[in-house]
Parts: C-alpha cells; sequence; structure tokens
C-alpha cells in the first residue's frame, strides 16, 4: 500500500480531470493520484510537466533514456515501470533500455543518447560533478537551449522521481516491479507497460 492516500479519479477536482474519453488507468494516473490532494499545485505541475513535453527539440527516444537511468537511480519502481509511447514510436525498444545497465559500453546508444545519459546520471547521483568538461560535452551534441531543456526535464525526472518512490505506489504495477527482495529494481526486468498519457511523473 502506498504511504499517501491515492484519490480515486472520480474524486479528483473538475479541472484535473481529462476532457472527454474514459478515465486513465491506474498506472497511466501514477503520482497524479497523490498529487490531486492539492488541485492547485497538481495543475501548475500538469503545466510545467505539459510544457517540457509538449515543447520538446530533443528526441522522444533520449528523453525516455534519460528518464530511465534517472529512476534506476532513484530506484523508483513506478517510474521504471512505464514506458512512453512516444518515445516507443520514435524508436525506443527494450534493447535499448537494456543497454542502460552500462550505457557507455553501448553499441546501440549513439554520442549523443550517451552524453545525456551520462549528464541525467550524474544530477541523480553527483551534481556537484557537473564541470565544465561535462557541458563542453554536452555541447558537441546540443545547443545551449537543448541543454536547458535537457537539465529541465533531469530536474523534474530526480525530484518527482524520488518523491515518487519515496510513496512506494507499486501495487498497480507488474509483477517484476512489485517485488520486496530488497535487490535494487532495474528498468530492464522487462514487463514495463507502455502508456500514451503524459502523467505527472518523475525519474
Amino acid at each position: 500500500m502506498s504511504r499517501i492516500t491515492k484519490l480515486p479519479y472520480e474524486s479528483w477536482a473538475p479541472e484535473l480531470q481529462s476532457r472527454g474519453g474514459s478515465a486513465p488507468s491506474a498506472v497511466e494516473l501514477g503520482i497524479s493520484r497523490i498529487i490531486a490532494h492539492r488541485p492547485e499545485i497538481a495543475l501548475g505541475l500538469g503545466q510545467f510537466t505539459s510544457a517540457l513535453r509538449l515543447n520538446r527539440t530533443l528526441p522522444e527516444r533520449l528523453m525516455e533514456l534519460v528518464r530511465l537511468r534517472i529512476a534506476f537511480f532513484n530506484q523508483c519502481r513506478s517510474c521504471m515501470a512505464i514506458r512512453y509511447a512516444s518515445a516507443v514510436d520514435d524508436g525506443l525498444n527494450e534493447g535499448a533500455v537494456c543497454s542502460l545497465e552500462r550505457p557507455a559500453e553501448a553499441a546501440d546508444l549513439t554520442p549523443a543518447e550517451k552524453a545525456a545519459i551520462r549528464y541525467g546520471e550524474l544530477m541523480a547521483t553527483d551534481h556537484l560533478a557537473i564541470d565544465d568538461a561535462v557541458y563542453d560535452d554536452l555541447r558537441i551534441h546540443f545547443s545551449e537551449p537543448q541543454i536547458v531543456e535537457l537539465g529541465l526535464w533531469c530536474a523534474l525526472c530526480v525530484g518527482i522521481g524520488r518523491l515518487a518512490a519515496s510513496w512506494d505506489m507499486v501495487e498497480d504495477l507488474p509483477e517484476a516491479f512489485q517485488s520486496r527482495d530488497g535487490a535494487p529494481m532495474t528498468p530492464w526486468r522487462g514487463e514495463a507497460t507502455v502508456v500514451s498519457r503524459p502523467v505527472a511523473r518523475g525519474g
């Protein structure tokens, strides 16, 4: 059971509910079910997340790889258990996800993806190690506006992902991500769920 009560979708403030169509699945709703306790804040976070997604200039596959690598360090099981359909449509497959175990050595990741993943990894593990050399490496592959975009995405994934991990919302996830055996979870365990809705979720 999650450590904070999850609000049923039907009880959300009207402005939080999706317009038209059926209610999203529990996995698609993700941590939105808890953030819904504070509708005004939930709306702001949703707008920020949507702005990052809808105005994205970086490839969906790259951003999903970064998100999943951060999710591993956060040990956020709900973050590791999903794949966004937009990234799958952009060429993300489980082979690429498996490459996240050792991304620097992966043959199927581009140099740009490796640089972005390394940046996300440092944001999640040792942000003060992000020095001039790291930014110089990013500039080989990305414009400065794109580096800002990547940084904001990493900040969202690190912060919200850690919060989600602390809430321990795992009961709706595929069985492989519900394990309590004490071993570190990885996004390359398989059984991931593809979602299409841009839910408010971190890394």
